[in-house]
């Protein structure tokens, strides 16, 4: 008989060799290559005829009209957005964040108001003993809520227990890098037990209509551990971002096969546990009597809800010969650099002779595109020492030529900024005839913008 292959997967990427080696080829991780057992190929599998000894597939039309999918809203406003309007029947849903942002708070107050909504909830912990949840429970004022509550790591035991019967309408588990299959061999946690455990739940949510939730351990760098197949197995992916120093969380959806991606919801942990925040904007504004040098509101775009923030630059200018640094936080570095590359070359501004320092107020991360204009206003009112009008926010991408260029949803973003009071908006030229309400400034390029802060004309 065969002898099974030897191979070698890696636990940080789930790439697999044939060899054993100190450093993954894929990751350049060191020590994360494990042995594990591979298929046995015969000959006479190396010659089946894959043309026999299957089944006729059912084939649908394309037009063929079905119904939506049934959702389940969980009670929990900022949560249902983020899913797209609620769980939905026989889905998986994974859930990943940083250790103690509070993944599991969140899953529990969900899962208490399904339960007392009459819904048929389980909860099973693999990392802590029941009585540690149902502590969590009370503690956040939940401890009556019919939960279905179990702590266990085996997955076999898992489906054996809520297969009997009616199966439940959520399944939480938390989390997935705890479970073990006995289908497959490898301690919990290793990429192939991952695979094979999400694989069996995920195959019961869709065989008996439950909802499953899938909690996930994050690396050091923020993706999920794991392997990456884990989150194309599952229909919808949330991140639970923030800084445990900040007592705001967001959660973003990466993946929604069910609704659209890149919606957030917005939350704040209290001592009663993760409450809902209506109003973003709110949150990330910095309340200011006067106008302050370096500040510039921003109308950032989070899926379709627009969420203001405020960008803060400080300009220190060094003696010569000192090495000047640039600190970023919220925002990318590498943006940074670009847009202090074109005020030097396009706007004649310099700042080569100093140190730049730029925020985001709140621990919020910013990757829209359109605050250049609103980091480019921040820089240059920090550098020149004239404020930006408090009642003024500004948005625009910047080109490497210093065009100022259109951005997605201005009205949008326009719109939000009318309702918080705002009354200016420095924006591109194309947008200088939108009807908003506000007075609209359009520039055409960065220097047109400098010359308008700096006053020449």
């Amino acid at each position: 008989m065969a002898k099974p292959q030897k191979r070698y997967v890696c636990q940080s990427c789930g790439s697999v060799s044939h060899r054993w080696q100190g450093q993954c080829a894929d990751c350049g991780e060191w020590n994360t290559l494990i042995e594990e057992a591979g298929a046995v190929v015969t000959p006479f599998q190396a010659k089946h005829n894959l043309q026999s000894g299957g089944r006729a597939l059912q084939v649908v039309q394309l037009d063929t009209e079905v119904a939506l999918p049934e959702r389940l809203a969980t009670g929990i406003a900022e949560l249902d957005r983020a899913l797209g309007g609620g769980l939905v029947e026989g889905s998986a849903t994974l859930i990943g964040g940083d250790p103690g942002i509070g993944k599991s708070t969140l899953l529990l107050q969900a899962a208490a108001q399904l339960a007392l909504a009459g819904h048929n909830i389980a909860y099973v912990s693999g990392e802590e003993a029941a009585d540690q949840v149902r502590l969590r429970a009370q503690r956040l004022g939940l401890g009556t809520a019919p939960i279905k509550l179990a702590a266990a790591t085996s997955t076999r035991d898992i489906l054996t227990t809520f297969g009997q019967g009616t199966p439940p309408a959520l399944l939480v588990i938390d989390s997935i890098q705890t479970m073990h299959s006995d289908l497959i061999e490898g301690a919990p946690g290793t990429v192939s037990q991952v695979r094979a455990s999400a694989q069996e739940l995920i195959r019961f949510a869709k065989e008996r209509g439950s909802a499953v939730v899938l909690v996930g351990h994050v690396t050091k760098d923020g993706t999920i551990a794991g392997p990456r197949v884990l989150e194309h197995m599952v229909d919808t992916v949330l991140s639970f971002e923030g800084e445990r120093s900040h007592q705001y969380r967001i959660l973003r959806a990466l993946k929604n096969r069910f609704g659209g991606t890149d919606e957030i919801g917005v939350f704040a942990m209290q001592t009663e546990g993760l409450t809902e925040v209506s109003n973003p904007s709110a949150l990330f504004l910095t309340h200011r009597d006067e106008n302050v040098t370096g500040a510039t509101v921003f109308p950032a775009l989070e899926g379709t809800r627009p969420v203001l923030v405020e960008i803060q630059a400080l300009v220190v200018r060094l003696a010569s010969g000192a090495t000047p640094r640039r600190a970023v936080v919220g925002w990318d570095s590498g943006r940074l650099a670009m847009i202090l590359a074109v005020l030097e070359a396009r706007c004649g501004l310099s700042f080569s002779a100093c140190e730049v320092y730029l925020n985001i107020a709140g621990g919020y991360r910013v990757q829209d595109p359109a605050a250049d204009l609103a980091v480019a206003a921040a820089l240059v009112s920090a550098l020149s020492e004239r404020p930006v009008a408090a009642d003024a926010v500004a948005f625009g991408e910047v080109a490497l030529s210093g065009e100022v260029r259109p951005v997605a949803h201005g009205a949008l973003r326009l719109k939000e900024a009318g309702k918080l009071g705002f009354e200016r908006a420095l924006v591109p030229a194309g947008m200088a005839g939108e009807k908003s309400g506000l007075r609209l400034s359009g520039f055409k390029t960065l220097g047109a913008l400098v010359d308008h802060m700096l006053g020449r004309g």
